[in-house]
């Protein structure tokens, strides 16, 4: 599980702090793929870098008893000086896997050639997609976490995505931010509702969306 002790995590925003989590305590159980629900700007990407660690809170803490991933298709940590190689390397060190094996998994799973040898500042936005979403594949986590992206590339490469994707989570769950109904009904069981820094949670996902729609409707 994933627990959330007095977490809060504030920005400013034209003068004025906004609240993505205003002392908040909650534990995302283990055993459900949950779809994060919330208007844009309540803060769902921030709050999945903060359970992933990516960023810090103002205050408060997350305390994870379980392999958390970082959002999936995150290319943000990415040194753009060293390779696609030279990167997996690293992260593979960071999580404790077996290095050639990582490095060995990304370059089948990514197709990027040559470029896999090549500064990571020279690639598209679609190869360091590719390159990021192979190793969010090739490292078992007990969560993933999932912001908008669940494939990437051409329709062929969506496809090889969405299969290994779908293989992870017979033994994982996720916490998943998206805009499609469709791909939270498809992925999530239960879900949770983010709305002025505040958490709800709903073991049914379809009541969660129903919550986030009123929500809508009154602002």
């Amino acid at each position: 599980m994933i627990r959330l002790e007095h977490l809060t995590k504030r920005y400013r925003h034209k003068g004025q702090f906004r609240y993505v989590a205003k002392d908040v305590s909650f534990t995302i159980p283990r055993g459900e793929s949950i779809g994060l629900l919330g208007r844009n700007g309540a803060g769902k990407s921030t709050l999945l870098k903060l359970i992933a660690g990516t960023i810090k809170p103002n205050s408060g803490r997350i305390r994870r008893f379980a392999n958390v991933s970082f959002p999936l298709g995150f290319q943000g940590s990415f040194n753009g000086s060293l390779t696609g190689a030279q990167n997996v390397r690293f992260v593979a060190r960071i999580y404790g896997h077996d290095t050639e094996d990582l490095v060995e998994y990304v370059d089948d799973f990514a197709e990027l050639g040559n470029a896999y040898h090549m500064p990571v500042k020279s690639y598209s936005s679609g190869m360091k997609a590719r390159l990021a979403f192979g190793v969010s594949m090739g490292i078992y986590f007990d969560y993933y976490l999932v912001d908008e992206i669940t494939a990437v590339g051409d329709t062929n490469f969506k496809k090889k995505c969405k299969l290994v994707f779908d293989e992870k989570l017979q033994n994982s769950d996720i916490i998943m931010v998206s805009h499609s109904v469709k791909s939270l009904k498809e992925y999530c069981t239960a879900g949770i509702v983010l709305e002025d820094g505040r958490l709800r949670y709903f073991p049914n996902i379809d009541d969660a969306i129903e919550l986030h729609d009123e929500n809508m409707s009154r602002r």
